[in-house]
């Protein structure tokens, strides 16, 4: 799959934005049924408009790494609180396409539904793909919760403000630790996208499918990893 969005400009981008949210659905896949998990990140250099996107496939629940692709882009879409989607979506499906098979799931580094317009990244590639996702970003965007006790795990749920909807989650992946924002975007429910985040803490932060996946891709971007698919062999085969 191609997707262009050279030149397009934000009144576009919204409008855009609005036609997807119409698009959304929210499963309740059942979590015995999962048996692969994805994770995907993009990396850069600074004032550069080339990006570097990975897709790593992990076995669920054990998060052993099976396989990833790499593949490179460029974007002249500016950074836009709101608009990741656009910069980085279609660098994210040229590793896409290189996958040969699909996982059943697949964690975002960013917003599902936490967005004004239900359409953070999460959203905005699962639309495109029509394949499960789940948003887990490392800030706020959109939304207000009650911050969850300090304990490993502990999640208080994220509302919609002018209309009170329930939206996605405040997660705790560590003990007294700033938690993640989790919310399902395209083809999850919230209980799910919260249960599989659970099990997806390691002893990061950030949990296991999109850290692995921010690893992996930075040394893509320095040049220690080559471009295209790859089973995953060894440790030494990555750092």
């Amino acid at each position: 799959m191609v997707v262009d969005y050279t030149g397009i400009t934000l009144p576009v981008a919204k409008r855009i934005q609005e036609q997807f949210r119409e698009q959304l659905k929210f499963d309740s896949m059942d979590e015995s049924s999962i048996s692969t998990i994805a994770g995907a990140d993009i990396s850069f250099n600074k004032n550069s408009h080339e990006l570097y996107a990975t897709i790593i496939i992990l076995d669920y629940p054990s998060l052993k790494l099976k396989a990833y692709a790499l593949a490179k882009g460029e974007s002249d879409f500016p950074y836009f609180p709101g608009y990741l989607g656009f910069r980085e979506v279609p660098t994210l499906l040229k590793a896409w396409s290189l996958l040969p098979y699909r996982p059943d799931v697949t964690i975002l580094d960013g917003q599902g539904i936490l967005h004004p317009r239900r359409m953070g990244i999460a959203s905005h590639f699962g639309i495109l793909t029509g394949q499960p996702t789940v948003g887990c970003a490392k800030t706020s965007l959109y939304g207000y919760y009650e911050q969850p006790n300090a304990l490993k795990y502990a999640a208080s749920p994220v509302y919609e403000k002018h209309t009170n909807a329930h939206i996605g989650y405040a997660l705790r992946t560590k003990n007294a630790t700033k938690p993640i924002y989790v919310s399902p975007g395209y083809g999850m429910s919230l209980e799910n996208s919260l249960a599989i985040l659970k099990k997806c803490a390691g002893k990061y932060r950030i949990p296991e499918p999109t850290r692995i996946a921010h690893e992996i891709v930075n040394q893509y971007r320095i040049g220690k990893l080559a471009e295209g698919y790859h089973q995953f062999v060894s440790q030494q085969e990555l750092f």
